[in-house]
């Protein structure tokens, strides 16, 4: 298995989506920036569901997050 940019840590898979800040916000309907999107397909689907499954992030809507990769068409599967 190859090492995943987030190294399974929470914290550097959550600094790599600060350009999605905007995006994952309560209430948000911004849609995500291409600087989100590069993120994302970056980090990849483990790293992503790393953080939806992590503690409680403030300012992310966790369901938002979750909702990124089909925005930015990387195509990941679902977390378990």
């Amino acid at each position: 298995a190859t090492a995943h940019p987030c190294g399974r840590t929470f914290l550097s898979a959550l600094i790599q989506l600060v350009p999605c800040r905007p995006s994952v916000a309560p209430f948000s309907t911004l849609s995500p920036n291409e600087l989100c999107c590069a993120a994302i397909k970056t980090l990849g689907q483990p790293c992503l569901c790393v953080l939806a499954k992590g503690p409680p992030i403030s300012g992310v809507d966790r369901t938002l997050a979750l909702q990124l990769p089909g925005k930015c068409s990387a195509n990941f599967p679902p977390c378990y």
